[in-house]
């Protein structure tokens, strides 16, 4: 029997850093490849788990360093569909902290093409989770078809979700007035502080929990940067502290986190369903690992998760 995979549908994105050129009138570029999505993916394929990726990769050349990043980091493309539009550009330029700030080139582009037809051919039968999120809920044409394709894997899988959300391209109105929605087929959102700010502008993060339970989503983990991470589980909270670790940048944290979280939830067999047999204290667990994922990949330069091997240095009873 093959593995059991977790499933990733969204974007690629190509993060190109600004750096110093030789002449004063000149700006280098260096492209890594990135998007939310993507990111996560790689990151649950570097920790040991088939991951396969559901992405429109256009063959231009981003999209082939795209192809090439996935594929040598072992995830699954054989559901990816070969685009004709072009590859999704991000530019971003860091602060004396490692934070970013970005400038989208997303128009037309590949990843938000998506058809009925195109996600009606990827077979769900030998996946646990589905984990989607940032643009491909909420970019047109395609957001509809994505959110209909998670309704109906929804019976079968358990449904991750990371608002991710990028202000720049998107209004935040938009993913506030689709959120009660995704949270109705939702078991897992994850979100970041600034997403909890953008999202729920002047409501205590343990509150905004409450209101999503309500909605449907029965794990609520809130990323808080430095401060750690807080989790709830239909109303159960717990607060983990952040691991201490150098940061070189913060880009590709949360993917990193979320990839942690599902893998080590995978990884002990509590993926799957409606997260029936999930304890408070297997959250406090996986949300510990995801912290120490996402320490490793504040600590080197991009979006770049750490492997398995190199989570030796953190290895704590019961971490994969």
């Amino acid at each position: 029997m093959s593995p059991r995979h977790i499933t990733v549908l969204g974007e690629c994105v190509a993060d190109a850093f600004t750096e110093p050129a030789g002449a004063a009138n000149e700006l280098a570029l260096r492209v890594l490849p990135g998007g939310g999505p993507a990111n996560t993916a790689v990151a649950l394929a570097r920790l040991g788990t088939a991951a396969r990726f559901l992405a429109r990769l256009s063959g231009d050349v981003f999209g082939r360093l795209f192809r090439a990043h996935l594929e040598a980091s072992g995830v699954d493309l054989s559901y990816a569909v070969a685009a004709t539009e072009p590859s999704t550009l991000a530019v971003a330029e860091l602060d004396a902290t490692g934070q970013a700030t970005y400038s989208f080139h997303a128009q037309n582009t590949a990843d938000w093409q998506w058809t009925a037809e195109e996600l009606a051919k990827a077979d769900l039968s030998e996946t646990t989770c589905v984990h989607t999120g940032s643009l491909a809920l909420v970019r047109e044409p395609a957001a509809a078809v994505v959110e209909e394709f998670l309704a109906k894997a929804a019976p079968q899988a358990t449904i991750s979700i990371d608002p991710n959300v990028r202000p720049l391209l998107v209004n935040p109105q938009v993913y506030r007035d689709r959120l009660t929605h995704w949270c109705g087929f939702a078991d897992v959102l994850r979100l970041s502080e600034d997403d909890l700010q953008l999202l729920s502008p002047g409501i205590p993060p343990e509150q905004a929990c409450d209101i999503w339970h309500a909605a449907g989503a029965r794990l609520v983990v809130i990323t808080l940067g430095a401060d750690g991470a807080l989790a709830s589980l239909d109303g159960e909270r717990i607060r983990m502290p952040a691991v201490a670790a150098p940061v070189l940048d913060t880009v590709g944290a949360g993917d990193s986190f979320t990839a942690g979280l599902l893998h080590h939830l995978g990884a002990r067999g509590l993926l799957g369903g409606r997260l029936v047999g999930l304890r408070l204290d297997d959250v406090a667990e996986a949300c510990r690992f995801a912290t120490h994922v996402a320490a490793l990949t504040c600590s080197v330069a991009g979006p770049n998760p750490p492997w398995q091997r190199q989570l030796a240095q953190f290895a704590t009873a019961g971490d994969v």
